[in-house]
């Protein structure tokens, strides 16, 4: 079975998705560097270029029209469940898993984090918190669809395998 991990950036989807993969013997996809592999540039790069529009149905595309196999670990991008129908088409096509985190969390990890995150330029402090605040009230009644939801904070890839294995 497929296993789509969703949630805001920052919140362990691909660390966590590395972790679980290893595991559980299954193979690990991001879908952001499957996407960056396959345009051949960054997601940032990309937005400049083409815009959001053109880069969501882009992703939507890698989503839908890869061919994973059966026993995958999906990290999605922040924003992927928001869009179309994706949430609808995962849960449709694997387990979703949406990894929940409070907004300053997110902000503390995403303060110090190493990678260049195109939505977060130049926020900082109560500005970060704020933003991540608001972004997170829009795309949450959308994470919500996830048939499993996972408290963040303290989620390490053995409780998240209890998890699925209770689910």
């Amino acid at each position: 079975m497929k296993i789509f991990l969703v949630g805001f950036m920052g919140c362990g989807k691909s660390t966590l998705g590395r972790r679980l993969a290893a595991r559980l013997g299954y193979k690990f996809v991001d879908l952001d560097e499957l996407f960056e592999q396959k345009e051949g540039t960054t997601i940032a790069n990309y937005f400049v270029s083409h815009g959001e529009e053109a880069f969501r149905k882009e992703e939507s595309n890698i989503l839908k029209y890869t061919d994973f196999s059966e026993q995958t670990i999906i990290s999605t991008g922040g924003g992927l469940p928001c869009y179309f129908d994706h949430m609808d088409w995962m849960n449709a096509n694997g387990k979703v898993i949406y990894i929940q985190m409070p907004p300053k969390a997110l902000a503390n990890r995403l303060e110090h984090g190493k990678e260049e995150r195109p939505l977060l330029h130049g926020k900082h402090g109560d500005d970060l918190v704020a933003f991540i605040a608001d972004k997170l009230a829009e795309r949450e009644t959308h994470y919500l669809k996830a048939g499993i939801i996972a408290d963040g904070l303290s989620l390490t890839a053995e409780k998240l395998e209890e998890i699925l294995a209770s689910s």
